[in-house]
């Protein structure tokens, strides 16, 4: 096979702490290759050299036979090597066509724009990816999945040879995921070469030619997708005896029979009639239902993020009234939102200000801030969820998705809540991150504290619940208590109606 890129003997280090360690892989002309590993493997800091955004320690980049190091992005995708983030990088202001060519536009003799060559190229881009709507359509006005479908149009129309896919299918339906993977296809066959980055380890055998999986820095094996399974990419992911917590376990206390949260005809805005549920004491319930049926906008208003129109809630026996987040935080309510990047963090601040942020209150003396009181909180929380950073005091986006969301969880936890609100709480992260998520979710419930968990994966929610709602359309269609499940076919019937 001809190789288009190949890395060897890749090293870097942070402050003395090896990230990578001597790490090779290669990518074919044509192919699709999955790049799999843990939080924390390597994977991010591999392809940011790659990219140019980070420089090597030690190694050589070979592209089409010719040795590089890149400098920046910008020299990167001059030399056909185009990154598509999972947080997309559109402006929604603006018309697909400017997107497509925003830094690179197309002039006319006069030195004006020529729009109309613009829009002709941009819509024979999208009809080669086998889309048809216009490139005069607002960014805004587009679903999520046609949104993925400019941003590879965009890398396309820079003339991009090797694609890099971060995580591209995190917040995709079915439909548009299929959609995707035939313009994958549809690009092997143009010559384009890809990059695939993802958990979800069902896609990646389905859409993979190769895989590659990291762990603690290092490659531990690079095979043909076609001789692995889930479970044997699991196993090289974790190593011996790891993701033992991502399986049902009997609870250590089970659930009382009095109520933490109760709710009753629950009016939320775009809903069609009102809610009424309880969850007990110590009890993890899920909420399964298809996008749109309306998961998230019941655990919003519930926090005080508007929707909430009327009905009555009820806390540990005291009714309470939640129109603002800060009734929410005050009664003993928490959220876990669902994108953690801009709604959970405030990513250009430190683990240490992260977590400190809801509970600032509990640290003040006079009009000042008692440092040394937060930053011995801050280490219990980060120690106790095990999160993986060399310092407090770093700036939270330079950790991996699974140690940001530990921090999300962290921040909440501090509130000392008694009722945990979490939106898909392990989206985009590896399994062993999911394995110690379901683990502190767990200790929370055995607290005699409530979860009220959403989450697509019905595995995941399988693992976790001890009771689950089925949402259809706004509507609780089913109750079914952990053991009336047998198999996830079991709950995706039910989800289908």
């Amino acid at each position: 096979m001809e190789f288009i890129l190949e890395m060897k003997g890749m090293c870097k280090s942070f402050n003395g702490v090896p990230v990578l360690n001597n790490v090779d892989f290669f990518l074919n002309k044509g192919q699709v290759h999955s790049l799999v590993g843990g939080n924390g493997a390597g994977k991010s800091t591999l392809m940011k050299i790659l990219t140019g955004v980070y420089t090597k320690d030690n190694g050589q980049i070979t592209l089409a036979g010719r040795l590089v190091n890149f400098r920046s992005y910008r020299e990167a995708g001059k030399n056909g090597l185009r990154m598509i983030f999972q947080e997309l990088s559109l402006v929604r202001t603006l018309t697909v066509y400017e997107n497509i060519f925003l830094n690179h536009e197309k002039i006319n003799r006069s030195g004006l724009l020529n729009k109309t060559k613009m829009i002709a190229k941009a819509q024979e881009l999208l009809h080669s990816l086998g889309v048809d709507f216009s490139a005069k359509a607002t960014v805004g006005s587009l679903n999520v999945g046609n949104c993925q479908m400019v941003e590879i149009a965009k890398a396309l129309s820079m003339d991009a040879k090797i694609l890099i896919l971060d995580e591209p299918t995190a917040s995709l339906s079915d439909n548009e995921v299929q959609v995707l993977f035939k313009t994958i296809r549809g690009l092997k066959e143009q010559g384009v070469s890809m990059i695939y980055i993802s958990h979800r380890m069902n896609e990646i055998l389905e859409i993979s030619d190769a895989v590659t999986i990291m762990r603690d820095g290092r490659v531990v094996t690079s095979e043909k997708s076609e001789h692995l399974t889930i479970r044997d990419i699991i196993g090289y992911m974790l190593g011996e005896g790891g993701g033992k917590n991502f399986a049902w376990v009997p609870r250590k206390n089970p659930p009382t029979d009095s109520a933490m949260l109760k709710v009753e005809n629950l009016k939320v805005k775009g809903l069609p009639e009102a809610l009424s549920f309880e969850i007990k004491k110590g009890e993890i319930v899920g909420i399964a239902g298809l996008m749109g049926s309306g998961r998230t906008e019941i655990l919003q208003s519930l926090f005080g993020l508007g929707g909430y129109i009327s009905g009555k809630v009820t806390l540990d026996g005291k009714v309470i009234s939640v129109r603002k987040v800060k009734d929410a935080i005050k009664s003993g309510i928490a959220l876990v939102p669902e994108d953690r990047r801009t709604q959970g963090l405030v990513l250009q601040h430190t683990v240490k200000q992260n977590t400190m942020l809801p509970v600032l209150n509990k640290f003040k003396s006079w009009i000042t801030i008692d440092e040394k009181q937060g930053e011995a909180m801050v280490k219990e929380k980060v120690q106790a969820l095990n999160v993986k950073t060399d310092s407090i005091h770093k700036i939270i986006s330079f950790l991996s998705g699974g140690n940001q969301q530990k921090i999300v969880i962290a921040k909440w936890l501090a509130s000392e809540p008694k009722v945990l609100l979490l939106d898909e709480p392990t989206a985009g992260i590896d399994i062993g991150a999911k394995s110690e998520i379901t683990e502190i979710i767990r200790n929370f419930a055995d607290s005699g504290n409530s979860v009220l968990i959403v989450s697509s994966e019905l595995a995941e929610l399988m693992v976790v619940c001890d009771r689950i709602f089925v949402l259809c359309k706004g509507r609780i269609t089913a109750q079914l208590n952990r053991e009336e499940i047998k198999t996830e076919e079991v709950l995706q019937h039910a989800i289908q109606g």
